[in-house]
């Protein structure tokens, strides 16, 4: 089964679309520039599928990562749809602590995503800037100060609490 024929079978839940996706970088069957190239060309709820399907797959082994695709997902956070921001903000949360040096345009995407009006975006942009965070680089110095202050803003519990655990593991 191809790309093509995956999103053309309407038989096919989203969720299965992904984990196949997912399978399939996970066992190298579908390089991840192939499914980037695609994914470029494709309707928003495709494309988010296809970023979810990179979030899966760097969920389970980060190092499949490269730094083409950081990119493309750190461009993707300023998406219009709100499913391919928060997919892109996972998948940047799961692969930051491999490019340690490349963070600075994500988290300034990442911050003005964490004022978004959507609860999941806000929570998986919280995410991606907790592991960043987490990372104890030289960006904390002024991403530190910006991530107390949405936190203090921050009215939904699940996405303050992301905040939180991160600021009190980096604070020790």
């Amino acid at each position: 089964m191809t790309l093509e024929e995956i999103f053309k079978d309407k038989s096919i839940k989203a969720k299965t679309k992904v984990s196949t996706i997912g399978e399939w970088l996970l066992n190298n069957e579908l390089p991840i520039e192939e499914l980037l190239a695609y994914t470029e060309n494709q309707k928003a709820t495709d494309k988010a599928t296809c970023i979810e399907a990179i979030e899966y797959a760097t969920k389970k082994e980060p190092t499949l990562a490269t730094e083409d695709l950081f990119i493309y997902v750190t461009k993707a956070l300023k998406d219009t749809e709100p499913r391919v921001k928060w997919e892109s903000a996972k998948v940047i949360g799961n692969i930051a602590k491999l490019l340690p040096t490349h963070l600075l345009d994500a988290i300034n995407n990442l911050l003005s995503n964490a004022e978004h009006s959507g609860t999941v975006v806000r929570w998986a942009s919280a995410y991606a800037l907790a592991e960043i965070l987490k990372l104890k680089t030289d960006n904390n110095k002024k991403l530190l100060p910006k991530v107390e202050a949405i936190c203090e803003k921050e009215e939904d519990n699940g996405v303050k609490k992301k905040y939180l655990d991160a600021l009190k593991k980096v604070k020790k």
